[in-house]
């Protein structure tokens, strides 16, 4: 992404399509279109909200490493005081003192009444002991510190960056994608409105035949018939060069929605052949080394690994260190201590064997993902070469096209002169303009689709971002309809 962008920064070689410039339209390089793609596109924007999540997460798992503190506050009405209730024994301490003061052991009455008045007022009060009033209130903090969670939390930080490059492949998959579908379209847009030039000069060839035809005919000099071909051959030119107008609108719609910007655009890249590409070899070391999907079963590969490391962190202990204090305290009895400190173990003995079969499922998984990537990688090497000789045929194709327009432009020629001397029928001459401009047609179709196999091969290897260096290579052939 950052060669995409400092190639659209610096000033790029242009290869202007002649007679396409129109007002109105804004001129766009291939390079400029894909800078404007990579930023603004909505797909793009999504990647990178889903990278920053991703990110985020990651760090987010670091803080299962550090303690966690709580601070909180309570308050609770009960539904009556807590205490010790010692009215039970009122009894037997009214009789023991009766029997003590009736004992006679005190004979002085003055002592007997004084000893009576303190013991009734005391049997008469309530004996419950209160410890806690029925209404308290407190604010305290605790603080825990995982110490050993049988390697849940390295396991769970290791997922958490695996998470993190798994989005940024993502986003390199979803630029590479981009890439391609841009190509596709911004080459597209300049097929098509080559396609309609081509088209143009037919319509205007066939009616300077058809006013040709109607001087002959009027002298006597050809037949109705021939009149005629030339009108359906006119009237079948203008329904192709409608149908290539409308296709020149709905790929500029297209292009439009790619780039994530509404306007006119006008490419100035011309579409390209080049003479000879790296070995197939090359682009299938670089798909293994940098395809992101290959990248991404990779990671998940890595993911189920740390996944069955997180199940088998069941069975061992897990220990953590606590701590509390209250920092107010409303009618809270002073019997219980204002902080604690400890340390926790626990050891898990059985639970139905959830934690056996969870265990054996993510071995499963592992090898799953192992089997599937195995068939990615052989899947994404057979596409390379399937596009790798795709691609060869459309070159090998455009040399045999380069011939046939050669031979269609002398075959013109020849009948044009022909006809300038009456040896000719105009039906012939017709058809010698109508295979050229299928040649050229042709010719710019094939252009056009070597392009899009080369976008999907570079996005194939995982280096969609040199595309436009491949179009600067001083061996590319610019293909483009020339108007003569």
């Amino acid at each position: 992404m950052k060669t995409i962008l400092k190639i659209a920064i610096a000033t790029a070689t242009a290869l202007p399509a002649p007679g396409l410039a129109q007002t109105g339209k804004q001129m766009l390089s291939l390079e400029e279109a894909i800078a404007v793609t990579l930023t603004e596109n909505p797909a793009m924007k999504a990647a990178g909200y889903e990278e920053r999540a991703a990110q985020q997460e990651r760090r987010a798992a670091i803080g299962l490493r550090m303690p966690q503190i709580n601070v909180t506050g309570a308050y609770a009405y009960l539904g009556k005081d807590i205490g010790v209730d010692f009215n039970n024994l009122k009894a037997p301490t009214q009789e023991f003192a009766g029997k003590l003061l009736g004992s006679g052991l005190i004979t002085d009455p003055a002592l007997l009444q004084g000893i009576q008045g303190l013991i009734t007022p005391m049997l008469e009060a309530d004996w419950f002991l209160k410890v806690q009033d029925r209404s308290l209130g407190f604010v305290g903090g605790e603080v825990t510190l995982p110490i050993w969670m049988g390697g849940k939390i390295n396991a769970a930080n290791r997922a958490a960056k695996i998470n993190e490059k798994t989005a940024v492949e993502q986003g390199n998959q979803t630029r590479n994608a981009l890439i391609s579908e841009l190509v596709e379209r911004y080459f597209g847009l300049s097929l098509a409105e080559q396609v309609v030039t081509v088209r143009q000069q037919v319509v205007d060839g066939m009616r300077r035949h058809l006013e040709d035809a109607l001087a002959l005919e009027k002298n006597g000099m050809i037949a109705q018939s021939e009149r005629l071909y030339v009108a359906f051959k006119l009237a079948e030119a203008e329904r192709e060069l409608a149908n290539a107008k409308l296709q020149v609108q709905t790929i500029a719609s297209a292009l439009s929605n790619t780039l994530g910007r509404e306007n006119e655009w006008q490419p100035v890249t011309a579409m390209f052949i080049l003479s000879q590409i790296e070995e197939l070899e090359y682009y299938q070391d670089m798909a293994e080394a940098r395809n992101p999907l290959l990248s991404q079963v990779s990671l998940k590969r890595q993911l189920a690994e740390e996944g069955v490391r997180a199940q088998r962190a069941e069975f061992l202990p897990q220990v953590a260190a606590m701590g509390g204090a209250s920092f107010y305290n409303y009618q809270v009895t002073g019997i219980l201590p204002r902080w604690a400190v400890g340390v926790g173990v626990n050891i898990k003995i059985f639970d139905g064997l959830s934690r056996e079969y969870k265990y054996s499922a993510a071995k499963q998984t592992a090898r799953r993902v192992g089997e599937l990537q195995n068939k990615a990688g052989q899947d994404v090497a057979v596409l390379v070469e399937k596009l790798y000789n795709q691609l060869m045929n459309y070159h090998n194709q455009m040399i045999s096209i380069d011939a046939s327009l050669a031979f269609a432009e002398e075959y013109l020629r020849i009948k044009q002169a022909a006809f300038k001397e009456g040896m000719s029928s105009s039906t012939d001459l017709i058809d010698a303009e109508l295979n050229l401009a299928g040649v050229r047609t042709e010719r710019l179709q094939t252009a056009y689709n070597y392009d899009l196999l080369l976008a999907q091969l570079l996005e194939a290897a995982g280096i969609s971002d040199e595309f436009p260096t491949y179009a600067r290579r001083n061996d590319a052939q610019t293909i483009q309809f020339e108007k003569k």
